[in-house]
């Protein structure tokens, strides 16, 4: 394997990419969908009252991004970021174009490692770009007006926009955790559907242990127990015990998850 076969192939991919009407969709969602809460949020009377920072969403927009952030930690960011990720391989089989891609010069080793950072690239983008329409979204409908943080303290205008900014950007380890498991479900199975649908169960079913009483270790053994580690963020004073935890977990299924694939590609008999 060299970094720069890696890279070539990765530049394809990403071309590859950009040509599928998939990816732009998915982006144009990331961008409309943060706008069309603040609208509702603006015009109608009732408040998700029971989700974090909700009462906040008509007094501040820097609450706007914080309560799409609970939402597409629960929901639309293990979806969002399997779109690529859960095809990238797969696809491969669908069309019957596994030897012609393992002939262009570039060996299993290149070919994963190209593939795998195209698809981290286009979920790193798609929370890049959900962040900052959310946040866009906020200030222009809603405006910069104080948001209190849980410990009942007003922030700043600035203070409030760094810890908005960092707490989206706290997602982003888990977000790639999905990315890399939806690659491992993609290679294993060999089907674009189980590489994007699985993820999106088995992030419903973390997400149904989490609320049952268990031991505290399993609970942040968990991917999704890292997309509320931002919380932290947002007490006085912060604690950032929760994010170490989220990045090391995220961080192990990242390694763990790419690992397995990339033995199970490696290992795989191409034309079966």
């Amino acid at each position: 394997m060299t970094i720069g076969g890696s890279l070539q192939v990765a530049r394809v991919e990403s071309a590859k990419l950009v040509a599928q009407p998939k990816v732009p969709l998915v982006l144009g969602l990331s961008v409309a969908g943060p706008f069309a809460f603040a609208v509702a949020m603006r015009i109608q009377s009732s408040l998700p009252t029971d989700t974090l920072f909700g009462r906040a969403v008509k007094e501040s927009g820097f609450a706007v991004p914080l309560v799409i952030l609970g939402f597409a930690g629960l929901w639309a960011l293990p979806a969002l970021t399997a779109v690529v990720g859960g095809d990238i391989f797969s696809a491969e089989d669908r069309y019957g174009t596994w030897t012609t891609t393992l002939t262009r010069s570039r060996g299993r080793a290149d070919v994963f490692l190209g593939k795998v950072i195209a698809a981290m690239a286009f979920s790193t983008i798609v929370v890049t770009v959900l962040a900052l329409s959310s946040i866009v979204a906020g200030l222009s409908i809603i405006g910069g007006g104080m948001l209190i943080d849980l410990s009942g303290l007003a922030l700043s205008q600035g203070d409030a926009l760094r810890r908005v900014a960092l707490a989206w950007a706290s997602v982003l380890p888990p977000s790639l955790a999905f990315t890399a498991l939806a690659v491992l479900i993609s290679l294993g199975t060999r089907s674009s559907a189980a590489g994007i649908g699985l993820p999106v169960v088995i992030g419903l079913v973390m997400q149904l242990l989490a609320f049952v009483d268990g031991p505290e270790p399993l609970r942040r053994a968990l991917i999704t127990s890292a997309f509320g580690a931002w919380r932290g963020l947002f007490a006085q004073p912060a604690f950032q015990r929760p994010l170490v935890d989220a990045m090391v977990v995220s961080a192990a299924y990242v390694a763990l998850s790419l690992a397995i694939a990339r033995r199970l590609l490696l290992r795989r008999e191409i034309g079966r």
